[in-house]
């Protein structure tokens, strides 16, 4: 994904970006999307750039992998971090700083965090398996369930589950995230945010395109809604947080921007709207960022209702590692769409084969599967190599950085240098 998920409204795809890095995930991120701009719900696909073409590991050194973590995170500027590693040859719990600035609050791996665009992975599992059930098509026009929905004819679920849909994302509008910066405990329907997305002509003809956008797992949020006449929530806790053993993990109610305890405070640089555009801040504000003198702001408690269905889900560090296990191993799906699934990840960009990769729901960066995310003031890295077994996790409570990096996929960008042998 391209920063367009970085708009402010950062839940768009966290993913893609770092992605790029492969070569170089969105949300935040994932491929990443805009889960950021600062107000984007992000998303996934990220960090690869390191991996070998045959994804060997190099011996493990848990020394040194914390050292390289402490540094990553130290140089984006992040109050705290955690990290979750495990390998056949060894594992890494580690954290990083404070979840208070200014207090001796360690962050740990039993906080909850908000995991942005990650959410976008549980409504696209309940919809994949609606699908196999045969309440659901791929190939149903979304029309079928919406006839507001601009080329509704002509987009498929599965395009709208691979960000193939042309849907104009609701957070790259000014509007959104100025109301985010104006009126930051504001309580977002989602046909509010369908409004806002409508308003915009669609970015290409169906299925001609990769963008990363909100406005596609909101839909889908909905129609799974729908089809089983029970709330998104509910939906999560029967079909993905009970079989899993997810006891740390939530999707709150519209009206609540309440994280549980233990929880860290989240940061973010500047606004919404400065950040829109590029979620770099100016020069100058980095230089104050790097030398102390400029403060993040504390938007622990702005209400995440705006990216609802694509990135308003609540989690911790171990919690993340069985979902990230899950949506490789197929204990979600049925072994036909298991398959399928993994195997539609496609080049988010048809010039870079070896970048970003996205499908179902589900994201790929080098050898590793998942998705990130990307709320202003939270930033998470989740991935699964089952080649190789490895499971990592990474999360921060800064989003993004001040140089618009993506924190925690750029830290889980530098662990995977460490971990897998060099390209010959």
């Amino acid at each position: 994904m391209t920063r367009n998920t970085q708009v402010s409204a950062r839940a768009a795809f966290t993913v893609v970006t770092a992605v790029a890095l492969a070569a170089t995930v969105s949300c935040s991120s994932g491929p990443p999307a805009p889960e950021s701009s600062s107000s984007q719900a992000s998303s996934a696909v990220s960090p690869s750039a390191a991996t070998s073409g045959s994804g060997a590991l190099q011996a493990f050194d848990a020394g040194t992998l914390r050292t390289e973590f402490e540094r990553a995170a130290k140089e984006v500027l992040a109050p705290g971090a955690v990290v979750l590693l495990e390998t056949p040859g060894g594992s890494l719990t580690a954290s990083y700083g404070t979840g208070t600035r200014g207090a001796e609050r360690e962050v740990t791996p039993e906080d909850h965090i908000r995991v942005g665009s990650v959410t976008k992975t549980w409504t696209t599992t309940v919809v994949l398996q609606l699908v196999q059930e045969g309440k659901l098509s791929l190939g149903d026009p979304v029309s079928k369930y919406r006839p507001d929905v601009p080329n509704g004819d002509a987009i498929t679920l599965e395009q709208m589950l691979t960000m193939r849909s042309g849907l104009f994302n609701y957070t790259e509008t000014l509007e959104l995230n100025t109301a985010m910066d104006q009126d930051p405990q504001r309580v977002w329907k989602p046909e509010e945010l369908l409004a806002l997305a409508f308003a915009h002509a669609p970015y290409f003809a169906p299925g001609s395109g990769f963008h990363y956008s909100n406005t596609n797992t909101v839909l889908l949020g909905l129609i799974a809604e729908k089809t089983e006449g029970k709330p998104l929530a509910t939906l999560f806790k029967e079909r993905i947080f009970e079989p899993l053993g997810l006891k740390g993990t939530v999707f709150p109610e519209a009206s609540s921007n309440a994280i549980p305890e233990p929880h860290p405070q989240g940061y973010f640089y500047g606004d919404n709207v400065l950040t829109m555009t590029t979620p770099a801040l100016p020069e100058d504000m980095q230089k104050e960022a790097t030398a102390g003198t400029l403060a993040p702001n504390d938007v622990t408690d702005v209400n995440p209702s705006w990216a609802w269905a694509a990135g308003s889900g609540i989690s911790t560090a171990r919690d993340l590692k069985l979902l990230g296990e899950a949506l490789v191993n197929g204990k979600l799906l049925g072994a036909e769409l298991q398959k399928k699934r993994l195997e539609s990840l496609t080049p988010t960009d048809p010039d870079k084969p070896g970048g970003a990769s996205y499908g179902l729901g589900i994201a790929k960066f080098g050898n590793l599967y998942g998705h990130t995310g990307e709320l202003p003031g939270f930033n998470t890295f989740m991935g699964n190599d089952p080649v190789n077994a490895v499971s990592l996790v990474v999360w921060t409570n800064l989003a993004p950085a001040a140089d618009g990096r993506d924190p925690a996929t750029t830290i889980a960008r530098a662990l995977i240098g460490k971990l897998y042998r060099s390209a010959p």
